[in-house]
């Protein structure tokens, strides 16, 4: 699909970038850019959230931003316009040689122009340098055709024919307000341009409107006629206001937030595994003091300088070593074919709880890093999790995973197979417990570890010796010598 259509002489469209993973449709996170800014060849525009990630758009011309079709909030699908560039010189820079031939007259409709060279993607424009130059929101109106957001909403789902509160003939700013805060003031019939925003750059929060509902609630004979000096337009709907219904506990006490982005693609994705893969979930409780011993010998050791060495590291490693040991775990189901695929690599997943929900970036190659290059390849997918900057690329093609509950305080729990996968290991916390050593009850660091596997497969013998090998490297590190 071409991003790039040819609107008019000097104008082009940019449009939302399918990157050839099955996503079909993305969130506009913020805009980077407002209309009236000069924009160049690889500068970021816009980040965006899709199913797998969030990521930034850069424009692949240059020129002046003239319009910007979408507001931030707003979910739209792939090939959908979503920013217009002014381009000097009337064609595109970035399609010299189809230019001549494929002018059309000013009259003509928009055509297609398919770009040469470098193709865009939601995670860069192939080598080209980008300028990228993150710019405050201003706060002015967010421009945006009324006609196209209005159709645009019907598609992803919002309430359709919102009344608009034509700024063009009232003379005031449209109020700055994400699409579900829209919404749930119109559910309480409350007009946004009497609200007072708190939220950055002026935008009204779902607060700000409980608000405007808790003040008209206390004082409803004397606020009908508050929004007269600011705009008479809107008059119809302040007349309501004295006859509005009351505002229900469930509104007021409950808060209903969008399933959409990561945690959509997650929560299919789950439901997807829970009833296509038979689960079976084992457990082993084992002593890991040697292991948290080496953790911190590890710790001062010159090679480990500047690196995060923690026991999830050489939790990682055992695993890596019990999959040596019992590869048939390393595989999947390809229900299409009725074959079972197995890996002859392993792409270590390992989840990661981020403000955005659940995702599952992996290491790949992980079966052939040494110790010190595995916890460099760890950290550093954990600190790009933790910071929204994990790549789509990142969380495709992971063969095994480690999903490590421990940080929360728990236990242990039954992990459910991330798809594509025969096999998760969730680790618990460590703890300090009553163990029986060499003949006598000591205190020892214990933990629980709990194995999902495919039961269609991976059958009991084979998940429980993955398990027992995994026990028995944390129960004695050495066997990292002895078994490797």
């Amino acid at each position: 699909m071409t991003t790039m259509t040819e609107a008019s002489a000097s104008v082009r469209e940019f449009r939302m970038p399918d990157v050839g993973e099955g996503l079909t449709e993305a969130e506009i996170l913020k805009w980077y850019v407002q209309p009236g800014d000069t924009v160049t060849d690889g500068q970021v525009v816009c980040e965006v959230e899709t199913a797998k990630a969030a990521v930034e758009l850069p424009i692949p011309y240059d020129g002046v931003v003239r319009e910007l079709h979408v507001a931030e909030g707003t979910t739209v699908d792939v090939g959908t316009p979503i920013i217009a560039i002014e381009v000097a010189g009337g064609a595109g820079a970035d399609v010299p040689a189809q230019a001549p031939a494929a002018e059309p007259e000013p009259a003509q409709p928009a055509q297609e122009v398919q770009p040469e060279g470098r193709q865009p993607v939601l995670v860069g424009y192939g080598v080209a340098a980008s300028s990228t130059k993150r710019r405050p929101r201003k706060s002015g109106t967010t421009v945006s055709e009324p006609a196209r957001t209005a159709v645009q909403a019907e598609l992803n789902g919002h309430a359709a024919a919102r009344p608009e509160p034509a700024p063009a003939a009232a003379g005031l700013p449209r109020p700055l307000a994400k699409p579900p805060v829209r919404k749930l003031a119109k559910d309480l019939g409350v007009d946004l341009a009497t609200v007072v925003p708190t939220g950055p750059d002026g935008v009204i929060t779902r607060e700000d409107v409980h608000a405007a509902v808790a003040a008209r609630t206390a004082a409803p004979a004397q606020q009908p006629a508050a929004p007269a000096p600011q705009a008479p337009a809107p008059a119809p709907a302040a007349a309501p206001a004295p006859s509005a219904p009351a505002v229900s506990w469930d509104a007021v006490r409950e808060t209903r937030i969008p399933v959409k982005g990561v945690r959509k693609a997650t929560a299919a994705a789950m439901v997807g595994s829970a009833f296509t893969a038979p689960h079976v979930t084992e457990f082993v409780t084992v002593d890991v003091t040697r292991t948290m011993k080496l953790v911190d010998e590890l710790k001062q050791d010159k090679e480990f300088e500047g690196l995060r060495v923690s026991p999830l590291l050489l939790v990682a490693k055992a695993l890596l070593v019990a999959v040596k040991r019992n590869p048939d775990i390393n595989a999947s189901w390809d229900e299409a074919s009725q074959e079972i695929v197995q890996k002859h690599y392993v792409n270590l997943g390992i989840a990661a709880a981020t403000p955005r929900g659940l995702i599952v970036p992996n290491i790949k190659d992980a079966h052939t890093l040494t110790l010190p290059q595995l916890a460099r390849a760890l950290g550093e997918l954990v600190t790009t999790a933790r910071e929204g900057r994990t790549t789509p690329a990142a969380m495709q093609g992971g063969t095994i995973t480690i999903t490590n509950v421990g940080v929360f305080g728990v236990d242990t729990g039954t992990p459910i197979l991330n798809p594509g996968e025969s096999a998760i290991l969730a680790v618990g916390a460590i703890k300090p417990q009553p163990w029986v050593h060499k003949g006598k009850v000591k205190p020892r660091q214990v933990t629980t570890l709990a194995l999902s596997f495919d039961h269609r497969l991976v059958d009991g013998e084979l998940g429980s010796k993955v398990l027992a090998d995994v026990a028995a490297v944390l129960e004695r590190p050495k066997r990292l010598i002895t078994w490797a």
